[in-house]
């Protein structure tokens, strides 16, 4: 299920959370994981039942998450622990194309190394307009309703850095980050 299309929404879910997957081999070997297709390992799946017992404790309406395998589970679990099915996913929530930079160990890096790695593949700007583009989208395919969006901590980070105009920090595999609403109705178009 795709919502992309709309660039804006008169009307607003109830409310809306982003959470960041369960952690993944790779995560755990700080490797750039980007789109690679990598499941959540067994702590990741704790994170996720973790989550999933935390956001039970509220009512919600849906459960969707970006295709990707690690956010899909994570979000099946979530879903679980709420008593939901899982609405589908949303392609505009994928994680960010790193391009050939995909598999690079981040330890050891220098911050010029670093910063030339993370400078390839996709750009931050467009990861951010896709990112908020999923949201509006959701907003209008789900007003009034309560939405759990399960997605990756980079496209989190860079949206939500966009959406308040101000820098978000890092967002840790199984974190629930509030998606400020009024923001999102009243930011710029995408």
């Amino acid at each position: 299920m795709s919502t992309a299309g709309g660039s804006g929404t008169g009307s607003l879910p109830e409310r809306l959370v982003l959470v960041r997957h369960g952690e993944t081999d790779w995560n755990q070997q700080r490797r750039l994981q980007g789109r690679t297709d990598n499941p959540p390992n067994g702590v990741g799946r704790g994170q996720a039942r973790n989550t999933g017992r935390l956001l039970a404790a509220d009512p919600w309406d849906v459960v969707v998450s970006s295709p990707l395998l690690r956010a899909v589970q994570t979000a099946h679990l979530i879903a679980d622990a709420a008593g939901l099915q899982p609405s589908g996913t949303i392609p505009e929530l994928i994680e960010r194309d790193y391009g050939h930079a995909e598999g690079l160990h981040l330890n050891g890096l220098t911050e010029p190394q670093l910063t030339a790695a993370l400078g390839v593949g996709e750009p931050e700007q467009a990861v951010a307009r896709r990112g908020l583009v999923a949201l509006r989208g959701l907003a209008a395919q789900f007003p009034g309703q309560r939405i759990i969006a399960v997605a990756h901590g980079t496209l989190i980070r860079l949206t939500l850095s966009e959406l308040t105009g101000q820098w978000y920090p890092r967002v840790l595999n199984g974190e629930v980050v509030e998606v400020p609403l009024g923001a999102l109705l009243e930011g710029a178009q995408v």
